[in-house]
């Protein structure tokens, strides 16, 4: 019985058709593979957004705390007078402190990142640092946010030393504690409430900058900005520019995933004294 084999012709025709079936599985794994990735960045970016943002929310919100009434409270010093200046001193203006004169809210030139200091009462400053004093007592903490190399960085000062009322203790040399990576871009505005008003309700009626802030006493709002980067770059095109805040829109010059983060924190602590102040 003769047996016929497959022809030149069907041969290639069949190769072509495995070329085209190979070339199309392996365009899906590709195009796979980048959406997987894209997915992963824009997950880790809004997870890394979300935590950066919920942190700074939870210390601001707290901006000008100072229960003199707490059995915690720490009462080596005058807490009246304590309570009086930390509350006036929410905000944390340069020279403040002739100790440390340079720490204070600043205003980054040409676009580049603020800083934010605050002032409040607690048992920890940022880094979780007591500073010295006994678990669980409360006590006068400075907290200093800004970015350095990329991060989002906190750095925390006892007030009672920065004044010079005591020795610091239990500060590891004030050492900046890291709390997030690949932020790109740090902006914040201050909502001033108009005191000559005759309002009780301390609400802000406009929001500047750290360089026109001449009375802390006033900011009873805080608005932050974050340009936060995924880890990884994604070999995207950035064609879209971010303006944080009152700052001129920047295009990214790297392949990375960018997200841009806001919230408006009110400082009720300052709004109700302004409230007790007009009663």
């Amino acid at each position: 019985m003769k047996q016929a084999g497959f022809s030149l012709v069907e041969i290639m025709i069949s190769l072509a058709l495995g070329a085209i079936l190979s070339v199309t599985v392996i365009q899906v794994m590709v195009s796979q593979s980048v959406t997987d990735k894209l997915n992963r960045a824009l997950a880790s970016v809004q997870e890394n957004g979300r935590y950066a943002v919920v942190k700074l929310q939870q210390d601001i919100m707290l901006t000008g705390r100072y229960d003199m009434l707490s059995v915690k409270l720490d009462r080596s010093q005058d807490v009246t007078e304590e309570a009086v200046f930390l509350q006036n001193n929410a905000l944390v203006l340069p020279n403040t402190f002739a100790s440390r004169a340079i720490l204070g809210v600043t205003q980054g030139s040409n676009g580049s990142n603020d800083t934010l200091v605050i002032s409040k009462v607690d048992s920890r400053d940022c880094r979780g640092y007591s500073l010295g004093y006994a678990a669980g007592a409360e006590f006068p903490v400075v907290n200093e946010y800004f970015i350095e190399d990329r991060k989002l960085k906190c750095r925390g000062f006892d007030l009672r030393v920065l004044r010079g009322q005591q020795v610091a203790t239990g500060h590891n040399n004030h050492n900046a504690f890291t709390l997030l990576d690949n932020v790109e871009g740090f902006q914040v505005l201050y909502g001033l409430a108009n005191h000559a008003n005759g309002s009780a309700l301390a609400t802000p009626n406009q929001y500047v900058t750290a360089d026109n802030i001449t009375q802390p006493e006033r900011v009873v709002a805080i608005r932050i900005a974050l340009l936060i980067r995924s880890d990884d770059a994604i070999n995207i095109n950035n064609t879209r520019g971010f303006a944080l805040l009152n700052e001129t829109a920047v295009l990214p010059t790297t392949s990375h995933l960018y997200r841009q983060f806001e919230a408006t924190i009110m400082l009720r602590n300052i709004q109700n004294m302004i409230k007790r102040s007009r009663v």
